[in-house]
């Protein structure tokens, strides 16, 4: 019987990043910062708050630049210490130590679910997180954490979701089934991205789940869907037939990363609750708007 304790995560971090190009050419979508903190910095961060111990990052080829932002720099840090700038060595040396990250590469972009099943020999049999990097999600206790006392309460599969204009529903993956109570619903139908007229309700899946091993097995026997990609919405729906799987209604604020808009709208978010940078901020911000209809 595998352990309900949830210590390991899975962060894809394979993709392409197109919708950032040109910035994404030579530099990982994943290491671009909101503010100063690259992107891969707060879906970690999130994890271990969470009381994740292993993080799993599935990479890809040209993304070594992620690894070495979780290592240590010791040329940097003997540097910033000679100079006597040890708080900024503190900052380099903080990050080193924060997980123990273990990476692992998908040699062929076949899909979300794919990037994944490439975890399966790290993870073993036990129940795991998965953060995707494109979704960074604000709450006092990090989502990860909420979902993850959902899976030890209930020993059953459970992801993240969120209400979304029924027009929307074409860009997530939505849930549907029975609501157990105004935040939690037992699943038992997942389709990905469905026009609006054929989703099953309005809840989206925005990038969290915590998942009972047996989802491997569920992905080794999905056959590639949409984009001809073996989509983790598909290992779900089998995965619903076969076990309990739960949807619980995250608190907390969620921003769309990957998409050009919602970066800016989390630069701006995070860069207003830090105290040195808050005033300045909303001084250029007003000096862009003035005289903005």
């Amino acid at each position: 019987m595998p352990s309900t304790k949830i210590r390991k995560a899975v962060i894809p971090a394979a993709g392409l990043g197109t919708r950032f190009l040109p910035a994404t050419k030579a530099i990982p979508k994943e290491m671009i910062p909101i503010v100063d903190v690259p992107m891969i910095q707060h879906i970690v961060e999130e994890a271990v708050r969470a009381g994740i111990e292993d993080v799993v990052l599935i990479t890809a080829r040209h993304k070594e630049s992620i690894e070495n932002h979780f290592d240590y720099n010791y040329e940097l840090e003997d540097s910033l210490e000679k100079k006597q700038k040890n708080d900024l060595a503190e900052v380099s040396k903080k990050i080193g130590k924060m997980c123990n990250l273990i990476s692992v590469r998908q040699k062929n972009p076949m899909g979300l679910g794919h990037a994944v099943l490439c975890a399966a020999p790290v993870i073993g049999n036990e129940p795991f997180a998965v953060l995707l990097g494109d979704d960074l999600i604000d709450s006092k206790v990090p989502c990860t954490r909420q979902l993850a006392e959902i899976y030890e309460k209930e020993g059953a599969s459970v992801v993240g979701v969120m209400e979304v204009p029924q027009a929307e529903t074409s860009k997530y993956g939505i849930v549907g089934g029975n609501m157990l109570n105004p935040k939690l619903m037992h699943v038992d139908r997942l389709v990905e991205k469905p026009s609006p007229d054929q989703a099953p309700s309005r809840w989206a899946i925005p990038g969290r789940y915590v998942l009972s091993p047996k989802i491997f097995d569920c992905l080794r026997e999905t056959k590639p869907g949409k984009g001809g990609e073996i989509q983790l919405t598909d290992a779900l729906q089998l995965l619903a037939q076969r076990e309990k799987l739960l949807a619980y209604a995250f608190e907390g604020t969620r921003y769309d990363t990957g998409d050009r808009l919602g970066f800016i709208d989390a630069t701006l978010a995070f860069a207003l609750r830090r105290p040195e940078l808050a005033s300045g901020v909303r001084d250029i911000m007003k000096k862009h708007l003035n005289g903005v209809v």
